[in-house]
């Protein structure tokens, strides 16, 4: 038994509106972040699915650069909020104006 590809695209787009909202509605930076690694893996399993029913390799290959550049800014993400939580000893989005004098 095969699960259609509808289904793969379907939770694709539950997975990227959950982040979407994730990041529009959430004021906690690692919150937000963990959305936006939601939305990344959302589009990766898009992509895994519509290059199996076409039968080509070039949507997982596709992939693994977005897995890696999704590690990266996770890394680089969570570095960046760990010292501003030093600075500021808050983790919301608010209090990270950097553009005020």
């Amino acid at each position: 038994m095969e699960i259609a590809t509808s289904w793969y695209l379907g939770l694709g787009a539950v997975l990227f509106i959950l982040g979407v909202l994730g990041v529009l509605f959430r004021r906690n930076v690692i919150v937000v972040l963990m959305s936006v690694e939601l939305m990344l893996n959302a589009v990766n399993l898009t992509l895994v699915a519509l290059g199996q029913t076409m039968g080509d390799t070039a949507g997982q290959i596709l992939v693994f650069f977005v897995m890696s550049v999704a590690a990266a800014e996770a890394a680089v993400g969570l570095a960046i909020v760990i010292a501003m939580f030093r600075n500021k000893l808050s983790v919301d989005v608010n209090d990270f104006n950097l553009f005020k004098y």
